[in-house]
């Protein structure tokens, strides 16, 4: 599934193929996972519920979604539980996000 990998400490947006919620969980580094929705078309943003907690000082913010310290992963949601992919643009995602 279509994905963007961003990365606050390169300041980089990168598309990504996803094939599961467990390599999701890789590409962050914890297992301690959650999402956050992102726009109107049902896309997410995973990332580590603890990371403010890991002391990492590079972050990243979508619109006014709460700042994210670490990876990001944004993909789409099938309206369960279960991934799809990407709606957004990388274009649109690079404009909408600021690095802290």
């Amino acid at each position: 599934m279509k994905a963007l990998l961003i990365k606050p400490t390169e300041q980089s947006i990168d598309p990504i193929e996803i094939g599961s919620m467990d390599q999701i969980v890789q590409l962050i580094g914890f297992d301690t996972v959650i999402s956050d929705d992102v726009g109107k078309d049902g896309d997410k943003l995973y990332f580590d519920e603890d990371c403010f907690l890991r002391g990492n000082k590079d972050k990243f913010q979508i619109d006014t979604v709460i700042p994210v310290s670490g990876v990001g992963i944004l993909i789409g949601s099938d309206g369960d539980e279960g991934l799809a992919d990407l709606k957004a643009d990388i274009e649109d995602i690079r404009s909408r996000t600021k690095f802290l």
